[in-house]
């Protein structure tokens, strides 16, 4: 593998960035937590709208939420938008929705439009960072993003949840799930960061969160015994009950959408195996998938995630693997390698 690895997380608020360096201290080695690539374009989006300028989004497939919010303004300004093909699936997997909203496709950026370059994964900003830093620009990537799952008809929480249900009624082995070399045509976001860096390791925000809790030395002990482990998002909170290697039970909601009442609820139905899936989807979440062995316990709860501070009063463990908890993602891609 190399001496070098950058591990790249990419959340919806912030993209968290490990430069690994074999034989130096994980705590020594080079941190970036800056904004992530959908805060970015969606700035950009937002400086087109100030300036009254059209806009031309090409590049890849990437991470919604901010820049689809900038892209809604600035089109009920009534201003323009372009966009290839590629870059529209962004907004929706259904081409024929994007161009309902007021986006124009095409493949070449008309006269005066702005254009904005899209993708997870800006490869041309993180070399000159490192330079400015005197680093080497490393050969090997693993990267995490969210990937829904591609689907022009069904409902991406219904599918991102299927999805989920069938890892944990098939073995709930999370390594099976970062992908080193094909990766199922059904993960297009994953696929698309494949394009930018070919032969990267990628996997999704979710399965490198767990991999990081379970990598924390104080979580260890307890892994045979079973926990939960819960990341709690920008976006997303996502809860799994593990016990050794295996995944017994997924649940996901928005975090928005939640409160210190109603994630304790949840939680709490989730460990006794009394959560239902429709009751989750209810109320705005993913889900909730367990195997007939699951059961109830998994008292040992280990939380992270930025807004993790939300579950303070419940006591839960605090994880924050090598003593930095905005990196569990990054640990955990590198645990998924076998790396740590």
């Amino acid at each position: 593998m190399g001496n070098n690895l950058i591990a790249v997380d990419v959340g919806s608020g912030t993209q968290d960035i490990l430069l690994y360096q074999s034989g130096v201290a994980l705590e020594n080695c080079p941190k970036f937590i800056v904004p992530s690539r959908t805060q970015v374009v969606a700035a950009q989006i937002r400086k087109a709208s100030l300036n009254s300028s059209g806009i031309f989004l090409h590049g890849y497939m990437m991470g919604g939420g901010a820049c689809t919010q900038a892209l809604k303004e600035h089109l009920a300004l009534g201003l323009k938008a372009y966009a290839t093909p590629q870059a529209a699936l962004t907004f929706n997997d259904n081409l024929e929705k994007v161009k309902s909203m007021g986006v124009e496709l095409c493949l070449e950026a008309p006269n005066a439009a702005a254009s904005i370059w899209m993708g997870d994964i800006d490869t041309i900003a993180l070399e000159q960072a490192m330079g400015a830093f005197g680093l080497d620009y490393p050969q090997n990537w693993a990267v995490a993003v969210q990937d829904h799952g591609f689907s022009r008809t069904e409902s991406n929480r219904t599918l991102r949840f299927q999805l989920w249900k069938d890892f944990v009624l098939q073995g709930g082995d999370l390594r099976t799930l970062v992908f080193r070399e094909e990766i199922p045509e059904v993960f297009t976001r994953m696929r698309a960061v494949r394009e930018i860096l070919p032969g990267a390791t990628i996997t999704d925000t979710g399965t490198a969160a767990l991999l990081g809790i379970m990598a924390d030395p104080l979580v260890k002990p307890y892994l045979e015994r079973g926990i939960l482990a819960v990341n709690i998002g920008n976006s997303h909170t996502l809860a799994a009950a593990i016990r050794g290697d295996r995944v017994y039970g997924i649940f996901e909601h928005h975090t928005s959408m939640l409160t210190l009442e109603t994630l304790a609820a949840f939680i709490r139905r989730f460990q006794a195996g009394e959560l239902t899936n429709e009751e989750v989807f209810r109320h705005g979440g993913h889900g909730v998938a367990g195997h007939p062995d699951m059961k109830a316990g998994w008292e040992f709860v280990a939380v992270t995630g930025p807004k993790r501070s939300m579950a303070k009063s419940l006591n839960w463990y605090e994880a924050a693997p090598y003593g930095d908890m905005m990196l569990t993602g990054c640990f955990g891609l590198l645990a998924g390698q076998k790396v740590l």
